[in-house]
């Protein structure tokens, strides 16, 4: 069984906690407080993850190839609707440019936060927690501009805004501090990079979760693949598209050099975060030569024993679109 956070169940916890919803701080009024738990089952909402996997490629507009993947899914009006606030989270860890393939390419998270709009959201937020001083990573990846012209609100993370949450289903991890930004949004859409990491082997949506998370993140390093698995037991995205216009295949997740970067012109868009992981793990493998599939990768193999999608792509309706 699945989990999420939502806007709803976020504020009915609150409230049953007895916590004020107007309060100014969400991040505790006291040092002794509980995690909360704000999960809900997914229970009668996994239909869409039949939806399967749409993969858009070729030509050289990204935004294209993100529209082709995201219609061939039904839409945007499948995820979003009318009113409805939206986090576009996007990895926006590094002070690089987007011909260096450290973080999401621009022009694929300007593509979504217009189509969000266009599917009638309220508003579009687009943040992140960086590794590089925000300001400096959030210029040079050229996100925040690209999110802006596109009408996003862009913020740096704001420190106060951490609340600890409980991980019901958590076997190495029962509770962490993650971003209350992400509990205010109707539809989370996240939008990871394909890209070589030194430590998990290929990062991509799973992954680009830790973004949303506050506390020792290094602490994670230790039993990783579980951690990281157990997190996305209560961070579940009602979408995820996989950018993988640029691939970094080597010396990830930040220092690769031009050579390590191959223009592979892939947009893989899904409900299924699991499915979408595995196909790009698939596709790392066959760019870097190294057969890497996604039960080779621990917490992507975790994440479907612990019921978060499915890992097998013969299992998987896929549709592949050609972009001009």
């Amino acid at each position: 069984m699945t989990y999420r956070i939502d806007r709803r169940s976020f504020l009915k916890s609150l409230a049953v906690a007895g916590i004020a919803v107007t309060c100014p701080s969400l991040v505790g009024c006291g040092k002794e407080e509980k995690a909360e738990t704000l999960t809900r089952s997914m229970a009668g909402e996994t239909a869409k993850r039949d939806l399967g996997l749409a993969v858009a490629r070729g030509g050289d507009d990204p935004k294209k190839l993100v529209a082709a993947a995201v219609e061939n899914l039904g839409g945007m009006k499948q995820f979003v609707s009318t009113g409805d606030i939206v986090v576009v989270k996007p990895n926006i860890a590094w002070s690089r440019t987007p011909e260096q393939a450290a973080n999401t390419n621009p022009q694929v998270v300007e593509a979504l936060v217009e189509m969000c709009f266009d599917a009638g959201a309220r508003k579009v937020k687009v943040f992140d927690l960086p590794c590089n001083p925000a300001r400096r990573t959030y210029t040079m990846s050229g996100i925040a501009e690209a999110a802006r012209q596109a009408g996003a609100d862009v913020s740096y993370v704001d420190e106060r805004k951490f609340k600890d949450i409980t991980i019901p289903h958590g076997e190495a991890v029962k509770s962490w501090r993650m971003y209350t930004e992400v509990f205010d949004a109707d539809v989370l859409i996240n939008v990871p990079i394909l890209k070589h990491h030194s430590m998990a082997r290929v990062t991509m949506g799973m992954k680009n979760l830790m973004g949303l998370l506050g506390g020792n993140r290094e602490s994670i390093h230790v039993n990783f693949n579980q951690k990281l698995a157990d997190i996305n037991t209560v961070i579940v995205p009602h979408l995820t598209v996989l950018d993988a216009f640029r691939v970094l295949k080597a010396h990830g997740p930040n220092a690769g050099t031009p050579e390590d970067v191959e223009l592979t012109r892939q947009v893989i868009a899904g409900s299924d975060p699991i499915a979408v992981d595995a196909y790009g793990a698939q596709l790392f493998g066959e760019v870097t030569g190294t057969g890497l599939l996604g039960k080779d990768v621990g917490y992507i193999r975790i994440g479907h024993e612990m019921g978060l999608g499915e890992i097998d792509l013969e299992k998987v309706k896929r549709q592949h679109i050609e972009v001009a």
